[in-house]
Formats: structure tokens, C-alpha cells, sequence
């Protein structure tokens, strides 16, 4: 069988372009040994953060995929059966690993595409970064940025829903719009605004709650509206993705932290990953009824992974963006 892959053709350098991948073929071994099985990609995710997890020339892009099992020489997993795995950006993939792949959820009616997105890493991460590193309570104040992201999206809505007030940076009209159909209370562009203004309309009495998407100088403004004892979750920095080692240089926010004993905490979604099933669930009777809403930004074809990737640094999506094979 021959499949195909895109690997790191050049290391990045700034923001990611067509020269740093390569789209080559590889020989897929059919002859599969007992447990092992062979999947199709069906649905890749293409997220800001793989622009990290790609260490040298040659390498595989990272990433994770809903597949469907084309050969098994194991009974459970079935042909015709869909997986969810991180097998990078490849068309086809051999599995000897089961601990690389997990089945499908059940999700109804629902596009499977969505265990990618709302339904999947980006929701749960939005999720367990609200409940368990904010510990949101009604009536406190809230502040995401890049509102209208595959998580950002999602944890301003589960804030809503648990009775917070809502503000939420974007980078556009259209996308400052679909935040406030989610219900956001405020939704700014931050290139047509002042920030400390924005802030100062929306949060007069304080920030209570910072899910942190963006970083940088953003952040450090931010953290200046925190109220005392405020609490803040670390989630990305895509504000720096495209800066490498020259990261601008100033004042660091430490006073800031300091006299307003605030709690800063770094988390990665994965790392909650044996409580996904049962936040899933929660997820997923969200999305049924209503309460959750979602966007997805769907390119087609394998060949234009690199396309839909660098859209992701140039603000071109509307929540999830997700490549069809």
C-alpha cells in the first residue's frame, strides 16, 4: 500500500510557510502481525501547537486524526470501525501501538468531525481549564482570549453556562460576531481597540477569571485588571508562536503577581485525558441541547494540510480547523 505524509522540510523560522514541509510518499507494509492494524485517515486536526512538537528535518508532522481501520488482524478493532490516534499527518498508518489509538466515541447523530473539535482535545481542554484550574462561580467575571478558537470558543461558552460574565478578545468582525451569538457579554477585535479601554468598559470591577490563549503583552495588560486573589490558566501563547528566540524584551508582570496574589497555572488538556469520559458526556448533552455551539473550518484534501495550517496563524478559521481526506 502507499500512503502519504508531510514532513518537515525546513526548520521554522518566524511564522510557519510552504518551504518548512515536504508531501512525500512512503510503503505502507501490508503483512500485519496479530494485534496490529492499518488506518485511513478520515478527519486530521491542524492546531497552533504542532508548530512545537517537531523536533528535526525529516520528522512527521504531529498531530491526531479520526482514521477508519482499512486492515486488522485484531479483533477488536474491526474493519469499517473509526479510531481516534496521534498519528501525525499521514494518509495511512500502521498501528502496532494500540495505546496510540483509542475507539471512536459515541457521539449519536453528531459529525464524527467534532471528536476533533468541540468534542474532542480542544473541548475537554476548554472544559477541565474552566472547572479545574479556574473553578469558575456564579457571578465572577471572565476573560478569554482568542475568543472565537476551537477552545477559546468553548470555554467562554461553559463559563456562561455556569453564570460568569463573559468578555472575549478576537481578531475580527465576523469572528467578534459568532462570540457574541455564543452569548459572550462583551466581544472585542483587539486591532480596533485599546485594550486597557476594552477593559475598563467591560471589567470596571475586575477580572476574576483569565483563560489564556494569546500571551505576550496581551497577557501582561490582563493581568494589570486581575482582582486580588484572581486566578489565571495557561493554555497557549500564540502571540509568540511565530518569534522563536527573539522574544521582545521589558518589564516582567512579577510585581503585578505579587501584589495581587494572583494564582498562574500552565495546563495542557492531555493531561486530564482519564477524565475525559465522563466530562465528554457532560460535553456531549451540551451540545445536543443547544447549550453549546460550535464552528468548524474544514479543508479538503490531504494536500492542503500546509494551507490549512498556516490559515491558523493568519487568523483565517472560525473555530476548529480540520482537514478532510
Amino acid at each position: 500500500m502507499k500512503g502519504k505524509k508531510w514532513i518537515l522540510a525546513e526548520k521554522f523560522e518566524g511564522e510557519p510557510s510552504p518551504r518548512n514541509f515536504k508531501l512525500v510518499e512512503e510503503d505502507i507494509d501490508e503483512n500485519l502481525k496479530d494485534g496490529e492494524v492499518i488506518c485511513e485517515a478520515v478527519y486530521l486536526s491542524v492546531d497552533p501547537y504542532m508548530r512545537f512538537f517537531v523536533d528535526d528535518v525529516g520528522d512527521v508532522l504531529r498531530g491526531e486524526q479520526l482514521a477508519k481501520i482499512v486492515r486488522s488482524k485484531n479483533p477488536d478493532f474491526k474493519v469499517g470501525s473509526l479510531v481516534l490516534g496521534f498519528f501525525g499527518w499521514r494518509s495511512l498508518t500502521k498501528v502496532s501501538d494500540l495505546s496510540k489509538m483509542k475507539p471512536m466515541p459515541n457521539l449519536g447523530d453528531l459529525s464524527p468531525s467534532l471528536a476533533l473539535g468541540a468534542l474532542g482535545l480542544p473541548g475537554l481542554t476548554a472544559y477541565f481549564g474552566v472547572f479545574d484550574v479556574l473553578k469558575v462561580k456564579p457571578g465572577q467575571t471572565f476573560v478569554v482570549t482568542a475568543g472565537a478558537g476551537a477552545t477559546g470558543s468553548i470555554a467562554g461558552q461553559i463559563a456562561k453556562l455556569k453564570g460568569c460574565k463573559v468578555i472575549g478578545f478576537a481578531g475580527s468582525k465576523e469572528k467578534c460576531d459568532l462570540i457574541r451569538k455564543y452569548g459572550f457579554d462583551y466581544a472585542f477585535n483587539y486591532k480596533e481597540v485599546t485594550l486597557r479601554e476594552a477593559m475598563a468598559t467591560a471589567a470596571p470591577e475586575g477580572v476574576d477569571c483569565y483563560f489564556d490563549n494569546v500571551g505576550g503583552e496581551f497577557t501582561n495588560t490582563i493581568l494589570s485588571f486581575m482582582k486580588t486573589k484572581g486566578r489565571i490558566a495557561i493554555c497557549g501563547s500564540i502571540s509568540t508562536y511565530g518569534m522563536d528566540d527573539n522574544q521582545p524584551t521589558g518589564p516582567l508582570p512579577y510585581h503585578t503577581v505579587l501584589k495581587k496574589t494572583l494564582t498562574l497555572q500552565a495546563f495542557l488538556g492531555i493531561h486530564y485525558r482519564a477524565e475525559f469520559p465522563s466530562a465528554l458526556n457532560e460535553m456531549i448533552q451540551w451540545v445536543k441541547e443547544g447549550k453549546i455551539k460550535y464552528q468548524e473550518t474544514i479543508t479538503d484534501g490531504f494536500d492542503n494540510m500546509v494551507d490549512a495550517f498556516i490559515g491558523l496563524f493568519k487568523g483565517s478559521n472560525l473555530g476548529k480547523a480540520i482537514v478532510k481526506c
